[in-house]
Formats: C-alpha cells, sequence, structure tokens
C-alpha cells in the first residue's frame, strides 16, 4: 500500500499498490492538469502536469488532477511539478496558490 495525504482534507489513505502499478505500468500516470507558475516578469513553467507538490503552514502537500478548489500562501520551499516529460524543481520564497476546474496557478514572487 502507498499512503497519500488527501490536501483537500488532511487527511492520510492507503492506495493499494495494484492501482499504482496498473496506471505505471500502462506507461502513464493518469489524468492531467493545466499549470501555470509565473512571476512578474518571467514563466517558470506553463503546461500539463501529473502534480504538484509544494509546503504551506499545514506542511507539505501534492495538488492533483480533480482538485478541490484551493487557495493558499506557500512558504519558502521547492515547488516540484510532475509533467508527463520530466519532473521540474522551482525554488520559490514568496508564492501564492490558486487551484480551480484542474488549473493551478502559482504567482511567484507575490
Amino acid at each position: 500500500m502507498v499512503e497519500r495525504q488527501v490536501a483537500s482534507t488532511g487527511e492520510f489513505v492507503e492506495v493499494p499498490d495494484k492501482q499504482v502499478e496498473d496506471l505505471q505500468g500502462k506507461g502513464h500516470k493518469g489524468p492531467t492538469m493545466q499549470v501555470k507558475v509565473y512571476a512578474p516578469f518571467k514563466v517558470y513553467y506553463e503546461g500539463e502536469a501529473y502534480s504538484v507538490t509544494a509546503v504551506n503552514e499545514s506542511g507539505p502537500f501534492d495538488i492533483l488532477p480533480k482538485h478541490r478548489n484551493f487557495l493558499c500562501m506557500l512558504l519558502p520551499c521547492d515547488l516540484v511539478v510532475e509533467t508527463p516529460a520530466v519532473t521540474q524543481t522551482i525554488k520559490v520564497s514568496r508564492a501564492l496558490m490558486h487551484v480551480k476546474a484542474d488549473k493551478v496557478t502559482v504567482f511567484v514572487d507575490v
């Protein structure tokens, strides 16, 4: 079993290994969502992603497709965007994250 934390409720749930293996064995990791990470004068990432990992006052969390609407300030952390091609890490010192309808927007340096 793989344990994941549900960001919207904070509770931990177990995902059967078989379910994880089925998705990975088919050459994909499941559905994607639109992600844009940008500052006033620079776009760090814009495109599809499987997940976004960051840290807020409650601790580390993941945003996955179909996540509930969500708004938070991020603490200084490595923002990890797992894309179909690569896993991209972006160091942030101050940021605002907004999640709505499978779109994640991170405003850096706000």
